[in-house]
């Protein structure tokens, strides 16, 4: 006769062994898997990615239409609306990730598609965004950009490249089984970041362009601006990432009124007041690492 207690222990023992193996990332089932919202949300990125990436060529295609119009609409009305796909990606992109967070439905999977579609809507679509902007205003005296304006539209696509590929390899759980980061800033600048300060940065030249419909000497703004976009992706310089903030978050009445009249601010004035927003967040992390004294803002990590 077997022993019942010998046979409980080996059945205690198939079960945490099975536990464990579901609870292994690299489990080739739970590596697989689809979580239905969350990457919902992500395929919403990569959607909105998709659409700015098509505003922008038929934004290019209404500036050399006769009628100065594609689909009944104007160059810059296409590039607006570049714009708002973008920071609908970056919404999306928001969501996947907390709803990812809050089910504890975190796979492998779902993190490969993400930075996939973030390539495209974060890096793609502003790089043409900033090309196809830019080559309409320096046609005439600024026609040398037309022979550089490529290369810095691929080094900021090769930045946001690298960075999301850093990132995957910095988080993957391989490199530390068992253990999580316990500092929550994000190591370089996010690429969704990135994206929405190239964006804001549209949207305040198109808004001038509505006065003056020359943009000349302003939008020779993008091409510095995303050059530095571009390297602080790949820095060291690290940036909050508000994962903290969560429904259990509690704050005080003052704060909460400041963070009220903010929104309302960034809802009736924003063409200028996101690009404020993004650029306060840019140099925030740059003060934030010279007042700490870290020399090297491009070393390796």
């Amino acid at each position: 006769m077997s022993d019942p207690k010998h046979s409980s222990k080996q059945d205690q023992g198939a079960v945490a062994s099975d536990l464990a193996r579901r609870e292994d990332p690299y489990n080739v089932t739970q590596a697989s898997r689809i979580y239905f919202l969350p990457n919902l949300m992500t395929a919403g990125n990569l959607f909105c990615g998709f659409m700015a990436i098509t505003h922008c060529i038929q934004a290019r295609l209404a500036e050399t239409a006769l009628s100065g119009e594609y689909r009944g609409l104007t160059n810059y009305e296409h590039y607006k609306y570049a714009v708002w796909f973008i920071f609908g990606a970056a919404a999306f992109d928001t969501l996947d990730g907390r709803l990812a967070r809050m089910g504890g439905r975190e796979s492998l999977f779902g993190a490969e598609f993400d930075s996939l579609a973030d390539v495209i809507s974060f890096g793609m679509a502003p790089a043409l965004l900033m090309f196809y902007l830019i080559l309409a205003p320096t046609t005439g005296n600024y026609e040398w950009f037309r022979n550089i304006g490529w290369a810095i539209g691929f080094v900021y696509l090769l930045c946001a490249a690298m960075r999301l590929a850093r990132f995957n390899v910095i988080t993957n759980p391989l490199l530390r089984p068992g253990t999580k980061d316990s500092n929550k800033d994000f190591v370089g600048l996010p690429v969704p970041a990135a994206a929405l300060t190239v964006a804001a940065t549209v949207l305040f030249l198109l808004k001038l362009a509505e006065t003056d419909r020359s943009l000349k000497a302003w939008a020779l703004l993008l091409p510095p601006l995303m050059l530095l976009v571009a390297f602080l992706m790949v820095s060291t310089v690290r940036y909050p990432s508000g994962k903290g903030v969560d429904m259990q978050t509690q704050t005080r009445l003052q704060p909460f009124i400041l963070l009220m009249c903010a929104i309302g601010l960034v809802v009736f004035y924003k063409e200028f007041a996101v690009l404020g927003l993004c650029l306060a967040y840019l140099f925030f992390g740059l003060f934030r690492y010279f007042r700490r004294g870290r020399p090297g803002v491009f070393a390796k990590t």
